[in-house]
């Protein structure tokens, strides 16, 4: 084989959901800041992203993290999340992910029974506390970023449903969250089409016409996704987070259930220190909770925990044949919907 541009990663999934681990290769991205590199590659070169995320390298159900030494003295290690609409400033499921590996592989050396990491993210400060016994990462226990609600019950008219209410909210990124109830139906594996229609629909009207930016972080701005929300039988939280450029994260969603536990806050739905099960649409579940409050840019802010287990599954390693014609890779519809106008490379 002739092989360039070689970039090793480690598999792994948290409840569900695939983040792989970029542990080794030759790329730069500039930026002395994490915020400032995501934003790199969001604004100026997407050719990384593109390389690792997109077909044949890549697939739609994943995310690929990027592995970097910390940009702050008081974190362990930095990463980015790359997806199929672009990078992204935090995640929950891929925290659990990263910290998972870099302990099992001895990138960090793993401490029985507990290691604390802290993560460098575009969002801010991440602590991650593992549980660990004999060699494996047990469960992590994410302290994620302030987060918070900034407008409930905002009706907007959606071309080809009509008019849906959202609530607009901060977890690490900027959330819709739309009550499942008002489309009668069950966050369900059979639903998922459905629920990704809906839900991209809504995510492009927000996006279209509200404002949306972080009162302290600039350049942290625009809506990520959406997530639809209910109950179980069993009255467990329940939410099915849509991606771009369309599926289903098959985990709770670290983000989104802190954006989800903000707007229960500011309802009354929920005190400081109550804990709470969230499920997937696949039943996997993340242990959830407020543990403290904070005012962020004068805004009243909580502080959620969110606890979930990964597993490491594989390792993987790629590269590009220098005459390959799909440097930077291609995306098919029937894969990776029609959200986002994502170039093919298909002539």
């Amino acid at each position: 084989m002739r092989l360039t541009k070689t970039v090793k990663m480690i598999e792994a999934h948290a409840e569900g959901e695939v983040g792989r681990i970029v542990t080794g290769g030759d790329f730069h991205v500039p930026g002395d800041t994490m915020l400032s590199k995501m934003n790199y590659i969001n604004d100026q070169d997407d050719s990384l992203r593109r390389f690792l995320v997109f077909e044949p390298r890549g697939y739609a159900q994943m995310s690929t993290n990027l592995l970097f030494p910390p940009t702050r003295p008081d974190a362990d290690v930095a990463f980015i999340i790359l997806q199929g609409d672009k990078a992204h400033a935090m995640s929950g499921s891929n925290s659990i992910c990263l910290t998972t590996v870099v302990l099992e592989t001895g990138i960090i050396e793993m401490k029985e029974p507990t290691t604390i990491l802290h993560l460098d993210t575009p969002a801010g400060l991440v602590k991650a506390t593992a549980q660990c016994k004999s060699g494996k990462c047990e469960r992590v226990s994410l302290d994620m970023n302030p987060s918070f609600a900034t407008d409930l019950d905002v009706k907007i008219d959606v071309d080809g449903i009509g008019q849906v209410i959202v609530d607009i909210a901060f977890g690490g990124v900027f959330y819709g969250l739309i009550d499942v109830a008002q489309f009668n139906m069950d966050i369900v594996p059979n639903n998922a089409r459905q629920l990704v229609e809906i839900g991209t629909k809504v995510h492009r009207t927000i996006n279209r016409d509200l404002v949306i930016k972080h009162p302290e972080i600039d350049g942290l701005e625009g809506l990520s996704y959406t997530m639809f929300t209910g109950f179980n039988s069993d009255g467990e939280m329940q939410g099915a987070t849509i991606l771009p450029p369309g599926r289903i994260d098959r985990s709770p969603c670290g983000t989104g259930n802190s954006a989800r536990l903000a707007v229960m806050y500011a309802r009354g739905q929920i005190e400081v220190g109550e804990k709470r099960t969230a499920r997937s649409i696949i039943n996997s579940y993340f242990d959830v909770e407020i543990t403290g409050l904070k005012s962020i840019g004068g805004v009243s802010a909580i502080l959620p925990r969110i606890s979930g287990r990964g597993w490491v599954f594989g390792k993987h390693e790629i590269g590009i044949d220098p005459n390959d014609p799909y440097l930077e890779g291609y995306s098919v519809s029937d894969c990776w919907g029609d959200a986002f106008d994502l170039m093919s490379n298909v002539d």
